[in-house]
């Protein structure tokens, strides 16, 4: 099985590198990365950086009981595309490129799911199937706007849930690009999710980044979302596989041959298991394509999602 470079897991854990703990840690750590909290402060300094200003028109939608914080950019006769943030994300951290982008061609939608950005409270919480609950959210969202068909853009955990969102919402998704989503979990996650519940186990900078945005609900939050992987993996592992095969709609599944954060094996699995799916790797690209090859990106998903 394919691994990323052990060196990178010094900026998640002070723990020592000799522990058994820490070595089956080291051996998966690729999602673990992915699912923790860095990414946030990543997103919030890249976004800094190359944004000062909204990418569209905020709002906040009431749905399934929650306040969401939806950001649109484009016009309503174009046709939609809903972009899906991952774990922590928001609309304007994840995608503002394609906020920005592609309002020529679509209505583009994104949000920032239940208890991430504006869309607190609630405090987000973590039950078992909190993937689906955000597929649910996202579908009540489009709902909410008036859009019966609709084309879907998932990063991450957002991919994830944006396989969901196809699989439960045939009538309504027409097209779905994927990317930086996992299918699956097993043994080696779990010893890595358990060597990191303990937040006092973090980098002291990657804790008191978080402590400071999510103060006292970081714990709780981080221990919900560690309960909920386990039962995953308890219940066979099964992120998302048996949707994925019932897919109906064209799926575009992009992956950066450099991704420090997704294992090749799950795109590989995407592919070949979604029926009517494509696959587009780009050799130099790292979790983030979206971003370093905004153009390209665009490109693709305004072909691909432009057509009907």
């Amino acid at each position: 099985m394919n691994r990323c470079a052990a060196p990178t897991w010094s900026t998640f854990t002070e723990a020592s590198a000799d522990s058994p703990q820490t070595t089956a840690a080291i051996r998966r750590h690729c999602l673990v990365l992915k699912s923790a909290f860095s990414l946030h402060m990543l997103r919030l300094a890249s976004a800094a950086r190359r944004f000062s200003t909204s990418a569209g028109k905020s709002q906040k939608i009431s749905v399934n009981g929650v306040g969401i914080h939806v950001v649109t950019s484009g016009k309503t006769p174009l046709p939609a595309l809903l972009c899906i943030p991952g774990g922590l994300g928001t609309a304007e951290t994840d995608f503002d490129p394609q906020l920005r982008g592609l309002a020529d061609a679509f209505q583009v939608v994104s949000y920032d799911p239940r208890g991430y950005g504006q869309s607190r409270p609630p405090v987000r919480d973590f039950p078992v199937d909190f993937y689906q609950r955000d597929a649910d959210d996202a579908a009540a969202v489009m709902r909410a706007l008036g859009h019966s068909t609709y084309a879907v853009m998932g990063w991450s955990d957002g991919a994830i849930a944006a396989v969901k969102l196809a699989a439960t919402n045939k009538h309504a998704v027409d097209k779905l690009i994927i990317f930086g989503g996992n299918a699956y979990m097993g043994p080696d996650d779990a010893e890595a999710f358990e060597a990191m519940r303990d937040i006092s186990r973090w980098s002291k900078r990657l804790r008191e980044t978080h402590l400071q945005v999510y103060g006292d609900d970081l714990q709780p939050m981080w221990s919900s979302a560690t309960n909920a992987w386990l039962a995953i993996i308890k219940a066979g592992g099964d992120v998302c596989m048996e949707q994925a095969r019932s897919i109906a709609c064209p799926t575009l599944v992009l992956h950066g041959a450099k991704d420090p954060l997704c294992l090749p094996e799950h795109p590989d699995w995407f592919a070949k298991n979604i029926p009517n799916a494509t696959l587009h790797v780009f050799p130099d690209g790292k979790h983030n394509i979206h971003l370093k090859y905004a153009e390209q990106v665009n490109d693709m998903v305004r072909d691909f999602a432009g057509r009907r």
